[in-house]
């Protein structure tokens, strides 16, 4: 059972717990304890659902199941298909910078603020299995070439944003929805607008002290996400490399900015979006400005 914690805000009532690797936190303006322990109980149940689903970490996943029968055509379930479609999407239109079948990268650059910088021999013998275009879905079926395996690490958490807030909503059929956010990690979505027409007040990441924002954004309704490099990186020779690699190549992204948060309707689209912009290198602001979507950059 996922441990809640629930406090009384300025205006609202917070509850806590962690999942897929992050805080969480449920903001809902209501001075209701015991309704927003409820409702955070449910995002709880919720995001450990969609973790124990699409986690590569745990061996009875539904992911770990689609990758350990690669070679072979699989059944899935909607709810993977869809996902998986929207994964397609985001391959199609970022021009192949974003491709959930490059997470095998993983086992060769190891993130950790050491100096082990990958070589390029070990690259080359990885590139063969990344390319979301060798896979094959269609309504029910997925086939995915031997030797591949995806990773839903840029969408799950994202997804779980937009599933909660779905979920939550759907608790108060027949009443008016008070103005909630949920937030995982930094990823989160907004119903509604504030009764007293304040915004949510937003903390953006300093990419230079990962613990601490360097500015706060207001938020009273769609998505915000950031991606960036704050936390995981290589320095080596007085060279940052950032853990956000280009698939095509296998070799950590350049001159991009050190973080990008994008607003959106949905979580989905903002994350999508937020790493395929750090992905375009210096031509991230570019990118962002061709969206026609709000942004902020810190390099």
């Amino acid at each position: 059972m996922t441990a809640i914690s629930v406090q009384q805000g300025s205006n609202c009532v917070v509850g806590q717990f962690r999942a897929m690797a992050s805080p969480c936190e449920i903001l809902l303006e209501t001075q209701d304890k015991a309704l927003c322990h409820r409702l955070t109980e449910l995002a709880a149940a919720e995001a450990e659902r969609i973790e124990q689903k699409y986690s590569r970490y745990r061996l009875d996943s539904v992911l770990s199941r689609i990758n350990a029968n690669a070679g072979s055509w699989q059944t899935l379930d909607s709810e993977t298909v869809q996902l998986l479609a929207f994964a397609q999407q985001c391959y199609q239109l970022s021009d192949g910078l974003f491709d959930i079948s490059s997470g095998i990268l993983r086992r060769i650059w190891q993130f950790d603020g050491s100096n082990n910088i990958a070589s390029q021999a070990d690259i080359d013998l990885l590139l063969p299995f990344i390319g979301w275009h060798k896979v094959k879905l269609d309504a029910q079926q997925l086939f995915l070439p031997a030797g591949m395996e995806l990773d839903l690490g840029g969408i799950a958490k994202e997804y779980a944003v937009d599933k909660v807030l779905q979920l939550l909503q759907q608790q108060f059929l027949g009443q008016q929805v008070p103005s909630l956010v949920v937030n995982f990690g930094g990823d989160m979505r907004c119903n509604r607008p504030r009764e007293d027409g304040s915004l949510w007040r937003i903390g953006i990441e300093n990419p230079t002290l990962a613990d601490q924002a360097i500015s706060a954004v207001g938020l009273n309704q769609g998505a915000l996400a950031t991606s960036g490099d704050s936390r995981r990186f290589l320095l080596k020779n007085g060279v940052r490399y950032s853990h956000i690699l280009n698939p095509k190549t296998g070799w950590p992204i350049s001159n991009a900015p050190r973080s990008v948060t994008v607003a959106a309707p949905n979580c989905l689209l903002v994350g999508m979006l937020a790493t395929t912009a750090l992905l375009q290198g210096a031509d991230a602001e570019a990118f962002l400005q061709a969206q026609g979507l709000k942004y902020w950059l810190l390099t």
